[in-house]
């Protein structure tokens, strides 16, 4: 191939959409858990200080940095008889659902009495748990290779549509049987066949469905790489949007990562659900999520892409703040709760319909330019970027929650942080606001 020949895609069917979009179920429920309820799973339940939490947890986010852009990079490197992406969606999902079943049942390996044992059992299985999650890449770079230009926001809304569905069960798992779990672990280390039954049918699924799409998908074209890892870096160094793109996406990620680890702890210390509010809370989250992946999906084709990220920015500044009214005596914290919930799915529904999309593109258009769809790399190398600030944003979390607790009213006391996360989040979003309003492209000429 020529450096101005351009790979053709033909269309495809709305089946291979849709199958595509399957696996993202599975990940989903697994990394939907850890940034969402890992957090409150170890600090509220195995009883670990919120800075030691913060901690295993970013360096988990600086392994998966390495992990994701390492296997971005060799599933570019060399084409086998089962295509470039196959053979790390068969064997790194393996590893994954072993590595979530460890992470999440250290009471069957360890003394959890033993705080320093289990900061260590959190540690080393985080990192393992990251280093499989690398799957990801290879999955996501797929994107660039099966589908065109125009196919990508609907192969991007079936994959966050199957996502949040797999988000919405994390949570109604979280909400409704972890907040039960973390009352009891302290007093026994004898596990609810619940909590047991459920994170190994959680560890299965992921593995089943990337094996179907490994069985079912055609395999790519034998798009020809000429150039090796340093020619293509250099390349991509050289991509000044590319760069300022992957800097924006790592400055929002730290409010992001702080929004998605705190929201169930805030609902559990701060709104003190009880089991019913939190079944409530879970299915309004589901349903939140689903309709407002619709509504952001519809306005990039209105709007186009970068409009609709400033909207997402816009949306979640003025909302998170009001993470703050939790310092008012409130006869019931039900409704607020409810409200507080749907403004946080407008938020992240946004926010996580678009790195897909976005790097898909810039890969594409490079290869406008190189005549090589370095589909891999451009998925993958974001990811060290992304990871770094993510492993800042979680240190930053561990701090703020381990501010003083306070006590409102009558009720139970809980953490300082946990009420001025939000307006701290809301600051970080309007640095990655004006960021991108100034410096980054989105859409593309065809």
């Amino acid at each position: 191939m020529n450096q101005n020949e351009i790979i053709q895609r033909s269309k495809s069917k709305s089946s291979k959409v849709l199958l595509f979009g399957v696996p993202k179920l599975g990940t989903s429920i697994l990394m939907g858990f850890v940034d969402f309820a890992l957090f409150s799973l170890y600090y509220l339940g195995y009883g670990l200080d919120s800075f030691s939490v913060g901690v295993a947890l970013g360096i988990g986010k600086l392994t998966i940095a390495a992990s994701q852009f390492f296997f971005g990079w060799i599933s570019d490197a060399k084409y086998t008889r089962w295509g470039r992406r196959k053979p790390y969606l068969v064997t790194l999902s393996l590893f994954l659902a072993i590595t979530f079943i460890f992470l999440l049942l250290p009471s069957f390996f360890i003394d959890i009495t033993d705080v320093s044992s289990v900061f260590i059992w959190l540690l080393i299985w985080n990192i393992m748990f990251n280093i499989s999650y690398g799957v990801t890449t290879p999955y996501n770079a797929w994107m660039a290779e099966q589908f065109t230009i125009d196919e990508r926001p609907k192969v991007s809304q079936f994959q966050n549509l199957f996502g949040f569905i797999g988000t919405a069960i994390m949570t109604v798992f979280a909400m409704v049987v972890l907040t039960d779990f973390n009352e009891e672990i302290q007093a026994s280390d004898i596990i609810p066949p619940v909590f047991l039954y459920s994170v190994v049918i959680f560890a299965i699924i992921p593995l089943i469905l990337f094996y179907l799409i490994t069985i079912l998908m055609p395999k790519e074209p034998h798009f020809k790489i000429d150039s090796n890892m340093i020619d293509n870096l250099k390349t991509i160094l050289k991509n000044k949007n590319f760069l300022l793109v992957t800097v924006m996406q790592g400055i929002a990620s730290i409010a992001w990562i702080m929004i998605g680890s705190l929201i169930l702890v805030y609902i559990s210390e701060v709104l003190q659900f009880d089991s019913t509010s939190n079944l409530i809370a879970s299915i309004v989250f589901m349903l939140g999520i689903l309709i407002f992946l619709v509504i952001w999906r519809k306005l990039i084709e209105k709007l186009g892409r970068k409009r609709r990220l400033l909207y997402i920015f816009l949306t979640a500044i003025i909302f998170l703040p009001f993470s703050l009214f939790g310092l008012l005596p409130m006869e019931s914290t039900f409704i607020f709760g409810i409200i507080f919930i749907l403004g946080i799915t407008a938020c992240m529904g946004g926010w996580f319909l678009f790195p897909s999309i976005m790097y898909a593109d810039i890969a594409e258009d490079d290869e406008k330019s190189t005549g090589e769809l370095k589909a891999g790399i451009y998925t993958g190398f974001p990811s060290i970027v992304l990871n770094i600030f993510q492993f800042f944003g979680l240190i930053i979390m561990g701090m703020i929650v381990a501010l003083p607790d306070i006590v409102v009213g009558t009720g139970d006391p809980f953490s300082l942080g946990l009420l001025v996360f939000g307006p701290i989040c809301s600051l970080i979003l309007i640095g990655a606001y004006f960021f991108s309003r100034k410096f980054i492209k989105l859409d593309f000429e065809e």
